[in-house]
């Protein structure tokens, strides 16, 4: 295990990437030593909970998250449904991701909520409680469930955490789950005003803070830059900020490794590397080299 002074490192398999590529990808960063593998679930690329069974099939200790459920295309009862059964066959190696999804993507599905706010609450705190073994009534503003109970339950339920951004959905994380998944482009700077903002929402000091970074290794600082520009440009509009301001885990091996303990120190417990470039696990072997050593 990677578990480097107190953070926990994964890797994602990119959207981008074939899915018939997941099994071999996966099997190769747990024998690197990795924490974490997260997968990903956006509009028309891959589906989230198939991907994270793939992974969790294909290996024998990764801890497997799903980054993100998008809560406007998920039935709260189906999807505990499916989380429990992940659970149940591989205990303890799996965390829940659910956000608001990207607003036109879930417009052009036909699912956009009245209320994004209200439809991921009720989302997490009724999948939560049906993961619990409870019966879950709930007659929502955007969620109705009558007497909906799960007959195998997980022994432990596992962690759902919040794929949020925007002020309001960090209190709400706070207050309704059981972590934080921060998306990339976010630095240290921001871990600040992360914490802040989901202890305003009634985080308890077990509340954890999953950190996304794109992150590419190498020795040559003209070329890096070049591979990122595209994904930061992109992410940078995305946050509404400047490109140069959209953080990454860079650089040579040293110094993205000087990157990844920055977020730790800044109260990150999980960094998860979003590489981008040739040879993704040659550049996650060098970086680990590194904070191993």
């Amino acid at each position: 295990m990677t578990n480097v002074a107190n953070v926990r490192i994964g890797v994602m398999y990119d959207r981008d990437w074939a899915p018939e590529g997941l099994p071999g990808f996966a099997r190769r960063a747990e024998a690197l030593g990795v924490d974490d593998l997260w997968v990903v679930e956006d509009l028309g690329w891959n589906g989230g909970v198939s991907a994270a069974a793939v992974a969790l099939g294909a290996t024998r200790r990764l801890t497997v998250g799903i980054g993100i459920a998008p809560a406007p295309l998920r039935s709260p009862a189906l999807l505990a449904m499916e989380l429990a059964t992940l659970e149940r066959v591989f205990p303890g190696r799996l965390v829940a991701g659910i956000g608001h999804g990207v607003r036109e993507w879930m417009e052009s599905a036909g699912v956009a909520p009245r209320s994004p706010l209200a439809l991921l609450e009720e989302t997490i705190t009724s999948v939560r409680a049906l993961l619990r073994g409870e019966r879950v009534e709930l007659d929502g503003r955007e969620v109705r469930l009558d007497g909906v109970r799960l007959v195998h339950p997980p022994a432990q339920a596992p962690p759902v955490v919040a794929g949020v951004v925007r002020p309001r959905s960090l209190e709400l994380a706070g207050r309704v789950a059981d972590g934080t998944l921060v998306a990339e482009g976010h630095g240290p700077g921001d871990l600040e005003t992360t914490r802040a903002l989901t202890a305003k929402g009634c985080a308890g000091p077990e509340h954890t803070l999953t950190v996304l970074s794109f992150a590419c290794v190498g020795d040559d600082p003209d070329e890096v830059a070049r591979l990122l520009h595209p994904h930061t440009e992109g992410h940078g509009a995305w946050l509404g900020r400047p490109q140069d301001e959209v953080f990454t885990v860079s650089g040579t091996a040293a110094g993205a490794a000087d990157d990844v303990r920055a977020l730790r120190d800044a109260g990150a417990d999980t960094v998860v590397l979003r590489l981008v470039g040739p040879e993704p696990l040659d550049q996650l072997a060098a970086l680990l080299t590194r904070l191993r050593g």
